[in-house]
């Protein structure tokens, strides 16, 4: 070969072949005249003899060191045809082992998985890149695969090499930016690292952006992991979940942060204070169905470095975090929720991702996943970086890993986090800190691409799924399909609704009336899309203060206020999001590095602010005209929405049926208002459904079922009569009107009488 042999050799030895295959494994070369010969060649510098098994011969022959620098070499004369064999290795320190050779084994991916992935379109690439436990003829190893395009040299590390980046060096699959290598007798739980040599030569160590699994940190290998094994049994609640409407469907969500939900009674030896998937679901799901959510939101569980980013700066979008225990383990949960009921839904992050050595910046030396601009590939206000959404490669890394999380971990919703961030260009930017796009504007046209294209895809795959927006502009048709030029979404968060009402319920009640539209202006855009009215972790953490803590006044008047807070939130239209830890009251606000103060429980009025929660819940999803029609005026009207001298408001929810429906009166002030009329729609017995100024919840009057109002004859607020009522302070009632079912037994027939 000339000095093309001796450049190739130089290039695997200096670690800058893009393709080692071509020089080792077995090869057909030309003998003597015109005679061909089979080569062997083995690159292995730590190697003191190499012996080659011909498997159907059963017969070793020894590889002799050639050239330099761990290069062996065998020839077998007159010989052409391919045949099966295996390296014998034995190391300087005697230790021997029999395997296949890596190099002796054709590409796996594809030309048309390639053409898939570079038109962004391989929706399931997490099958074909990272690494996948396989079995090629009848060897058993990991076919390792990433995406490096302007790497001079990758390699595989890890455990079963001794972290040697000459050992392993992988094969570049033409132009597509795809490095591949399959290594036998590497198995699960075998850790490793992509080595990445730059154009400019200095050396990467990199986790897998496709790992299923990873150590714990501060470690930072990716694990080896067979996702497969999990023996499923959810069958009857994905098939309940497609033929599920969730529009007008109930949805009821706690958010929780999986590592302070619940946590150990003291720290373990690494100072951690995490329960493990398993244990966290065997606590978890009997208070979800004891409470009557009907889905859980989890703070993000995929892979990162940082317990105070609580998981919103991520490095293995793949993984499941180590900190709680292994994919089954969370697979477990997943399972156990669905068996009894229960949705879950996932925190996901598309917008940026840290800067970490180990994870996906600059992951071959050049902007990959990012832009190489910092003013397009750069969030100042968090240090992060953003995804270039204009990358094929990178939407497809994307958008394969939502479809990821539905399949594999049978994910019912995946909240999409800091949309906002994602479609305007100058978000939290100063004017030198962005870049308009092509028209001079402020909007990312291909982050809006990417996430219309997100959302057509994971639908076309799986029904009665979610996918919510964190989205905290007033950016129209969030929730509209794409073909009416929207983004596609199931729901957003209604920030707006937040902001307001909060500002609201936190100020003091004497200065309320002034303010009165800030709880009724949401009813102006409530339809415009499809809304979650959220509670989150963001409104109780840096010293904005716990939900209770967020109430003025004196102790009781503090719990009284947050029991109309949250009655007020149960009856305005859109499905409800509450944070863990606001349902008995919390005093002190969420704290990442301590659990819940469950303690709270032995005292009585946070059992009773619970109870509270609880039957507003069971409240909720056992009434039709609280769910059934969120998005439409139908579901919704007002019976007085003036009445700021008092700070009380009223209105109706409805049903797709008008007898399903409730009155909700809700006093934001602590003066009672005796005789206080609201006008009525119907001139009809109404049934006192929930009072939170009950003793049960907190309150000072005595419990009582089957409390009945009558109407008085004399019309109010455009109503043909009126109820007169007593408002207790800071209460919320609510009211279900008797419709009389008259029965005429002989004739056979029954009307309903208005």
């Amino acid at each position: 070969m000339g000095n093309g042999y001796q450049d190739i050799i130089n290039s695997i030895i200096n670690g800058d072949c893009k393709d080692p295959h071509v020089f080792l494994g077995m090869h057909v070369v030309d003998g003597k005249g015109r005679k061909k010969d089979i080569a062997v060649r083995v690159y292995h510098p730590d190697a003191a003899l190499i012996e080659l098994l011909e498997v159907s011969e059963n017969t070793f022959h020894p590889i002799p060191p050639k050239y330099e620098n761990g290069i062996f070499e065998i020839t077998f004369p007159n010989r052409k045809d391919l045949f099966e064999y295996q390296l014998k290795i034995t190391d300087r320190a005697g230790n021997s082992y029999l395997t296949h050779d890596p190099y002796s084994f054709w590409p796996v991916i594809s030309e048309y998985d390639i053409y898939l992935y570079s038109q962004g379109n391989h929706h399931r690439i997490f099958d074909k890149l990272g690494a996948h436990i396989t079995t090629l003829g009848n060897v058993r190893g990991t076919l390792f695969s990433v995406w490096a395009p302007c790497a001079g040299r990758v390699s595989v590390i890890g455990s079963f090499n001794q972290w040697d980046g000459r050992r392993h060096q992988m094969r570049q699959l033409g132009a597509s930016g795809i490095w591949e290598l399959f290594i036998p007798l590497v198995g699960g739980r075998d850790m490793y690292k992509f080595e990445i040599k730059t154009q400019t030569g200095q050396i990467l160590t990199k986790a897998d952006p496709y790992a299923y699994y990873a150590e714990k940190r501060p470690a930072k290998a990716s694990i080896v992991y067979d996702l497969d094994n999990y023996s499923w049994n959810d069958s009857a609640w994905l098939e309940h979940r497609a033929d599920t409407n969730v529009f007008s469907s109930p949805v009821s969500i706690y958010e929780l942060h999986l590592g302070t939900w619940s946590t150990l009674s003291e720290p373990d030896q690494n100072g951690d204070i995490f329960l493990d998937y398993r244990t966290i679901a065997d606590r978890l799901i009997p208070y979800i169905k004891y409470m009557g959510y009907t889905h859980i939101e989890l703070l993000p569980v995929t892979e990162h470095p940082f317990d105070g980013s609580w998981g919103y700066q991520v490095t293995g979008y793949y993984a499941t975090t180590s900190r709680y225990g292994t994919p089954e383990d969370f697979m477990y949960l997943v399972d156990l929720c669905h068996q009894n009921g229960i949705g879950v839904i996932l925190d996901w992050v598309p917008a940026h991702f840290p800067k970490d050595a180990h994870g996906l910046a600059r992951f071959d030396g050049t902007a990959v996943y990012e832009h190489e601009d910092p003013r397009q590939g750069e969030h100042p206000e968090w240090g992060t970086l953003v995804f270039n959404h204009g990358r094929n490669e990178v939407r497809n890394f994307l958008i394969s890993n939502a479809v990821f999380w539905f399949e594999k971990y049978h994910i019912d919703g995946l909240r999409v986090d800091a949309v906002a961030s994602m479609i305007y260009l100058d978000y939290a930017k100063k004017p030198d800190q962005w870049i308009p796009n092509k028209y001079g504007g402020n909007m990312n046209l291909e982050a809006m691409d990417f996430l219309k294209q997100l959302n057509t895809t994971v639908f076309s795959y799986f029904k009665g799924i979610m996918m919510i927006a964190e989205e905290s502009s007033s950016w129209p048709m969030i929730t509209k399909p794409p073909y009416m030029g929207g983004l596609g979404f199931t729901f957003k968060w209604n920030m707006g609704w937040m902001n307001d009402f909060l500002k609201y319920v936190s100020m003091d009640p004497i200065y309320r009336k002034y303010h009165h539209n800030l709880i009724t202006f949401s009813i102006m855009y409530a339809f415009s899309e499809n809304y979650v009215l959220v509670l989150s972790h963001d409104e109780v953490v840096h010293g904005k203060c716990s939900m209770l803590n967020k109430m003025p006044g004196d102790y009781w008047q503090k719990f009284a206020g947050l029991r109309v807070t949250y009655g007020y939130t149960f009856g305005h239209p859109g499905k409800k999001l509450l944070f863990m830890g606001s349902e008995f009251g919390q005093f002190i606000e969420w704290n990442d590095h301590q659990g819940l103060d469950w303690h709270l429980l032995d005292y009585e009025m946070h059992k009773k602010m619970q109870t509270f929660v609880r039957d507003l819940n069971n409240l909720y999803v056992n009434e039709k005209a609280l769910y059934q029609v969120d998005f439409s005026y139908d579901g919704f009207e007002w019976i007085d929405c003036n009445d700021n001298d008092h700070s009380v408001v009223s209105f109706m929810r409805k049903g797709t049926d008008f007898h399903d429906m409730l009155i909700f009166v809700c006093n934001f002030t602590p003066a009672v208002n005796d005789n206080y009329c609201i006008g009525a729609p119907f001139e009809l017995d109404y049934e006192l459904v929930l009072n939170s100024n009950f003793e049960k919840y907190g309150g000072y009057e005595q419990d009582c079922e089957n409390i009945i109002y009558k109407t008085e004859q004399e019309p109010l607020h455009g109503r043909p009569c009126r109820l007169r009522l007593t408002l207790p302070p800071l209460s919320v009632l609510i009211f279900r009107p008797l419709f009389v079912k008259e029965e005429v037994y002989e004739g056979a027939v029954s009307e309903q009488d208005n």
